[in-house]
């Protein structure tokens, strides 16, 4: 008989649990502080903005301060100014990412052929994506749209001599003047995306279309296309989540005005101006959910473009 008190010694599963338990332990160890790190940086400011927008916080009003459950939320949807911002943000972001896509596609296709210089042409069409977006916004707003002596009316001045129209490009075409210096700076993304779909296709395939006497339209419409599609929704995605928060632009180049004022600005405006924290912190929060809703999308291309890899 065992005594009674007498400790049991583990069985062989119960101690093979007890080691995978301990190698996973010791895999997982050294991500601890990037973890805590991730946590401390990202999730506590988010949890505060939170219960912030959950508050009357008006900097002006320090007396009416206290729990105002959703009427910040209700306010984000109701308000005209922020109601406005919601529809701005949506044609903006909508106009930017599809015009992106159709540019990108083309210099895609391009660049997929073979000729003299490709590496070159390459790195030069993907500068504009690296460049700050403050600074491509004020190299659109002044060496570009400027009235004066900006270059689209000093060619049109060279073009039509000196009786040529100056056009005020931002007061004129405010929200035209925005999307085309984001367009520029998204195209070179959006291409690149592109480009790993086309260089991913079966060439077998292709050629084999070609021999059968199939135009190039016709490759494209069947071939090349279809197998981009999953690469398209990746670049409208991934380009969505980055517009929709996008501030830079429409800060520097129309500072808001003339109907340019998005989402992300409008919660400037709220929080430095109008010091109502806890509206400014719903709308945050809710351009937060949004962009998670599209990323949550984005990463379901994702594993599914890994999966046809991986089975590839």
């Amino acid at each position: 008989m065992r005594e009674v008190g007498a400790t049991a010694k583990p069985t062989p599963p119960a101690r093979t649990r007890q080691l995978t338990a301990a190698a996973r332990w010791a895999r997982r160890a050294p991500l601890l502080p990037a973890l805590i790190f991730t946590i401390v940086v990202t999730q506590l400011p988010f949890v505060a903005t939170l219960i912030i927008s959950l508050m009357r916080w008006n900097s002006l009003d320090p007396a009416n301060r206290g729990f105002a459950g959703v009427d910040n939320y209700t306010a984000v949807f109701t308000d005209p100014d922020l109601r406005s911002a919601i529809g701005t943000t949506v044609v903006l972001t909508a106009t930017v990412v599809l015009v992106s896509l159709v540019l990108g596609l083309g210099l895609a296709l391009l660049l997929d052929r073979k000729f003299a210089g490709r590496g070159l042409v390459r790195t030069m069409l993907i500068a504009p994506f690296l460049v700050v977006p403050v600074a491509a916004a004020l190299l659109w707003k002044h060496a570009l749209y400027n009235p004066e002596y900006g270059l689209f009316n000093g060619v049109l001045t060279w073009l039509f001599g000196a009786d040529a129209a100056q056009p005020e490009w931002i007061s004129g075409m405010p929200l035209i003047a925005v999307e085309a210096s984001l367009v520029w700076q998204w195209t070179p993304f959006m291409m690149l995306i592109l480009l790993a779909g086309l260089q991913s296709r079966p060439q077998d395939a292709v050629e084999a279309a070609r021999i059968d006497g199939a135009t190039a339209w016709q490759v494209f419409r069947y071939l090349t296309l279809p197998h981009l599609r999953q690469y398209l929704e990746l670049g409208a995605l991934l380009g969505s989540i980055y517009v929709v928060q996008n501030f830079d632009a429409v800060f520097t180049i129309t500072s808001g005005g003339l109907g340019t004022a998005n989402l992300p600005y409008t919660i400037y405006q709220t929080f430095y101006q109008a010091h109502d924290y806890g509206q400014a912190s719903a709308a945050g929060v809710v351009v937060v959910v949004g962009s998670i809703v599209i990323a949550t999308f984005a990463l379901r291309v994702v594993s599914s473009l890994l999966r046809e890899e991986v089975r590839g």
